[in-house]
C-alpha cells in the first residue's frame, strides 16, 4: 500500500503533515515531495511517471493560490488524484479552493476542504481499503469509536440539562 503526497511549497509542510501521519498510522508507505507544478515541472513529471508504476495506489496533492498542481498531476495519471486547497492568500484558500474543484471533464480531481488534508487521508484509505480488507476494517474500527464518542457527548449534554 503505497501513497504519494506532494506539496507545492515547504510553507504547506505544516499543513500537509497530518495526513501523512495519519497514513502512516494506518500502515500506508507515504512518499512526500515538494514540487512546485510552476517551479518544478519537470521534477513533477518524473515523480508522477515513476509513481504510475511503482505500486502507488492514490496521490494528494496540496496547493495554495493558483493551485495548478492537481490538475497538472492528473492530467499526468489515472491513478485518483485527491487535491487539498490550501490557505495562504489574501482570498484565505477560496482561490486554491475553486482552482482545485474545477478540472476540465476527463480529468477529475476529488477535492477535499480548504486545509482538509487529514480527510484527504481518510479519502485515500477509503480508496485502498476497496482492494485492501485490513484497511478498511480499521477504517470501520474507528468509525465506530467515532459514533461511540459522539453518543457520550450527547449523554453528558443530555444530562446536563435534564
Amino acid at each position: 500500500m503505497k501513497v504519494a503526497v506532494i506539496m507545492g511549497s515547504t510553507s504547506d509542510l505544516d499543513k500537509v503533515s497530518p495526513a501523512v501521519s495519519i497514513l502512516k498510522d494506518y500502515g500506508v508507505a507515504v512518499d512526500v515531495r515538494c514540487l512546485s507544478a510552476h517551479r518544478a515541472h519537470e521534477g513533477l513529471a518524473k515523480f508522477v511517471a515513476e509513481a504510475n508504476g511503482n505500486g502507488t495506489e492514490v496521490i494528494i496533492t496540496a496547493a495554495g493560490m493558483a493551485a495548478a498542481l492537481p490538475g497538472v498531476v492528473a492530467s499526468q495519471t489515472v491513478l485518483p488524484v485527491i487535491g487539498v486547497p490550501l490557505s495562504g492568500s489574501v482570498l484565505d484558500g477560496m482561490d486554491a479552493l475553486m482552482s482545485v474543484v474545477q478540472m476540465p471533464s476527463g480529468i477529475p480531481v476529488a477535492t477535499v476542504a480548504i486545509n482538509g488534508s487529514k480527510n484527504a487521508a481518510y479519502l485515500a484509505l477509503q480508496i485502498i481499503g476497496v482492494s485492501h480488507p485490513e484497511v478498511r476494517e480499521k477504517l470501520l474500527a474507528e468509525r465506530q469509536q467515532m459514533e461511540a464518542s459522539a453518543m457520550k457527548a450527547n449523554e453528558e449534554v443530555m444530562a446536563k440539562f435534564a
